[in-house]
């Protein structure tokens, strides 16, 4: 917008709202112009426009400086950037923040050759292939007429089947112990593999010898995430 033209408009706006009584919101209507646009025109009155590009300031890192970093990066290729950011000031090579020295490798692409493992995360594991080879279980509350109890569940998970099920009013590792078992008197020829959550039932010591000496492993999920069905699952 040309500010002749844009002061024009502003002085346009301001004598006819106050000559027709009509407010500065109806005219922008009218010329399409938006409120917060007519704002800024208002306070650029009798400026000229300009460019609103980076001015550069005294603290950014110039070329040579940047050199010096990725040349240091070079030369110590197994030095993280934090560490690349303090030991040249302690050289006395170039002074920058950790995160300056982040960005010049980033822009440089020398972080990305670094040689990671790739992340695990969100692939899952190999569900079973034959009944009584996961079992899942969990602890859930459940109100009974206004009295919370312990619901503990076994669950297969190869057949979604729950093969051992009790409410309790405490729920200890040796009471848990006991609705694992009365699953395993149903299936007395298998070894499962219990996976749970990282309650403190399943964290004790004592629940830990109890796979042991049964002839079970136990895996624990990421926290987070469910090990079993719900109580409102359970029951439907």
């Amino acid at each position: 917008m040309p500010p002749d033209l844009r002061d024009t408009v502003v002085d346009f706006v301001q004598d006819w709202s106050n000559k027709a009584g009509v407010s500065k919101y109806k005219f922008l209507i009218w010329l399409k112009i938006s409120g917060s646009k007519f704002y800024l025109w208002t306070l650029r009155y009798g400026k000229i426009n300009s460019h609103n590009g980076k001015i550069h300031r005294d603290f950014w890192l110039n070329e040579s400086e940047r050199e010096a970093i990725l040349q240091f990066h070079a030369e110590n290729p197994l030095e993280g950037y934090r560490r690349i950011a303090f030991m040249t000031v302690d050289r006395n090579i170039v002074c920058a923040s950790p995160s300056s020295v982040y960005r010049v490798l980033k822009e440089a692409g020398v972080l990305d050759n670094r040689n990671l493992k790739p992340s695990k995360k969100g692939t899952g594991f190999e569900q079973p292939l034959i009944a009584n080879e996961h079992w899942h279980t969990d602890i859930s509350n459940i109100n009974i007429a206004g009295t919370f109890y312990y619901l503990a569940s076994v669950l297969d998970g190869y057949s979604r089947k729950i093969l051992s099920w009790e409410i309790r009013e405490s729920m200890k590792e040796c009471e848990l112990e006991i609705i694992i078992l009365r699953a395993r008197e149903s299936y007395p020829d298998t070894n499962p593999r219990i996976i749970s959550d990282r309650g403190p039932q399943f964290v004790a010591r004592d629940f830990k010898d109890f796979i042991r000496l049964s002839g079970m492993t136990h895996v624990m999920t990421p926290r987070g995430r469910p090990a079993v069905l719900s109580s409102k699952q359970c029951q439907n």
